[in-house]
């Protein structure tokens, strides 16, 4: 039976790579505003392009370390 493969954020890039591109800033700010507008949610990467310096970068590094996925708080 085939494993099925759960979709990672960060373009689906192993956990290793993508919590090194968390743990930079500058990269964890464009790929997360990135991520979401690629998943149509105009909205949130509005929000991660202007709020993404701040405390969601901390909380996005922790995600990324502990699920391999970042914050979601506005699906829209």
């Amino acid at each position: 039976m085939a494993k099925s493969r759960s979709r990672k954020d960060y373009f689906g890039l192993g956990k290793i790579i993508s919590i090194i591109l968390a743990i930079i800033p500058v990269t964890a700010w464009i790929l997360g505003a990135i991520t979401r507008f690629t998943e149509g949610k105009l909205v949130a990467g509005l929000i991660r392009l202007i709020f993404g310096f701040t405390i969601v970068w901390i909380i996005d590094l922790i995600l990324m370390i502990i699920s391999g996925k970042i914050l979601r708080l506005i699906n829209c």
